[in-house]
């Protein structure tokens, strides 16, 4: 059965996720206080420093965030032979776990990026850096070490921040042995020869760098689909997800339509450093607990959503993550008023609007395959949820199992679902007449001429799709099993 993204947060469950991550570490240095004035030297602001303070970056940031997700991360990386490299080690044993290998390198420095940031922002960046390709004997450790760890973990998490790290052959390396091992790999790239990661699962660039990648340059769905075709097809890649900002986050997965994920909003968007991290990591870790490539995105988009209106190289916790997710399934849950203006709003930006109902007792993975080819057919989702009166008419005195409030928490803690109304008449005709989806979706058990609404819709050119049951599940029937 395909968990809801709260059930996929379960501590436990994420206790014994593992993923390793792999590329580019970086000190992240941050350097607060006031401006009061400006320099006599130059036109510039003098910050009266206050406060000092450090982090793990790059491929760092990625693990700490899957730490903070609840996580186990371990990282494999390169630093240099100096003072910064101490620190990092330091943030490494206080964050992640204890299997996680920095090899040194005499012949580079450690990465350090130091902000220095009054008021909330930024006023200056300086990058200590140097991006050279590993000596071959390096490159050939770093392999070894992180072939040593993919027996460990569920996923790999390739950060490529083009340091050198990641080189042909340790790429190439990782993935074959990972491929080999079934671990699935995603990749932040930056290179702009997206082959280079072939055969991995997942790309996840940001838009410019897709744009880069491919020549495509456009901020709306038809050129970013179009972009990500041509690199998945170059690439020979089986998904991609573009992080696209104000605009939110695609999916494109190989033969399947796009996800376009809308960005959430926010009061206040206060610092997108690292906010790819945080997307990364949080698709690494609904994968490793058993989340689908979809509801993995969605997870995603939400950190990315939350990490925007924090300051720095912040990460996501699982309890703001989950409290997120608790509160947009509520929001979900709407009176009949409040759901025609949703429609108005969705229809009003050209989404497809698709409808289904059911009584939803005891939620069982037919339930679940309903809703998620229902929601394959349409941009959003309206569930109408027989009352608890009206369930009683149609089942029985002895139904339903769980009261209304139960049913719509479940149905609208699921992804898929976008919006959830209740209707206390025995059929949903004068709901479907009201909101006249685009799509209407029923069950392969009926046929066509018996699905109540099926006439309206088609009168005006919607569609009626029977879904395919999944066989062997019935809510009645696994009431009567535990009845005995």
């Amino acid at each position: 059965m395909v968990d809801p993204p709260v059930a996929l947060m379960d501590p436990e469950r994420l206790a014994a996720a593992k993923v390793l991550c792999v590329g580019d570490v970086m000190l992240d240095r941050f350097v607060r206080g006031t401006v009061e004035r400006i320099s006599p030297e130059a036109p510039i602001p003098v910050l009266r420093a206050a406060e000092h303070s450090a982090m793990l970056g790059g491929a760092g940031n990625v693990a700490r965030n899957i730490a903070a997700l609840g996580a186990r991360a371990r990282l494999i990386a390169v630093v240099g032979a100096d003072v910064a490299a101490a620190e990092v080690g330091q943030l490494v044993t206080d964050a992640l776990d204890a299997g996680s290998r920095l090899l040194a390198d005499s012949a580079r420095p450690t990465t350090v990026k130091t902000r220095y940031i009054a008021g909330g922002q930024q006023l200056l960046r300086v990058d200590d850096e140097a991006a050279q390709p590993l000596a071959p004997a390096l490159a050939s450790a770093l392999l070894a070490a992180v072939r040593g760890g993919l027996s460990w973990c569920d996923v790999v998490v390739l950060s490529d921040y083009a340091k050198g790290v990641l080189g042909e052959a340790v790429l190439a390396g990782v993935i074959e042995a990972a491929v080999h091992l079934r671990r699935p790999v995603l990749v932040d790239p930056k290179s702009r020869d997206f082959s280079r990661y072939r055969g991995a699962t997942l790309l996840a660039p940001n838009r410019a760098e897709l744009a880069a990648a491919t020549g495509l340059a456009g901020e709306d769905d038809a050129t970013t689909e179009a972009a990500a075709r041509m690199a998945t097809g170059a690439a020979g890649m089986a998904a991609l997800i573009v992080t696209r900002g104000a605009r939110g986050l695609s999916l494109l997965r190989s033969g399947e339509g796009a996800l376009h994920l809308p960005a959430l909003p926010r009061a206040e968007v206060y610092d997108v450093t690292g906010a790819g991290d945080t997307v990364m990591a949080t698709l690494a870790v609904a994968l490793a607990v058993g989340a689908d490539l979809a509801t993995a995105a969605r997870l995603a988009n939400r950190a990315g959503g939350i990490v925007v209106g924090k300051i720095g190289s912040a990460v996501v916790r699982r309890d703001e993550l989950l409290a997120a997710e608790q509160r947009a399934a509520e929001a979900k849950i709407g009176a009949r008023a409040e759901v025609l203006e949703s429609v108005g709003r969705w229809r009003r930006r050209g989404e497809r609007i698709g409808f289904t109902n059911g009584c939803f007792d005891l939620l069982h993975p037919g339930h679940v395959a309903l809703l998620r080819q229902a929601r394959a057919a349409c941009d959003r989702l309206i569930v109408g949820l027989n009352s608890d009166e009206s369930v009683r008419r149609l089942k029985g005195p002895g139904r339903p199992v769980q009261g209304e409030g139960a049913r719509a928490a479940m149905l609208a803690a699921y992804a898929e679902v976008d919006a959830v109304v209740i209707f206390g008449e025995s059929t949903p005709e004068a709901l479907i007449e009201a909101i006249r989806p685009d799509v209407l979706v029923k069950g392969a058990d009926y046929r066509l001429d018996e699905v109540v609404g099926g006439a309206f819709v088609r009168s005006y050119g919607g569609q009626v799709l029977l879904a395919e049951l999944a066989p062997g599940h019935s809510t009645s029937a696994t009431i009567a099993r535990i009845a005995g």
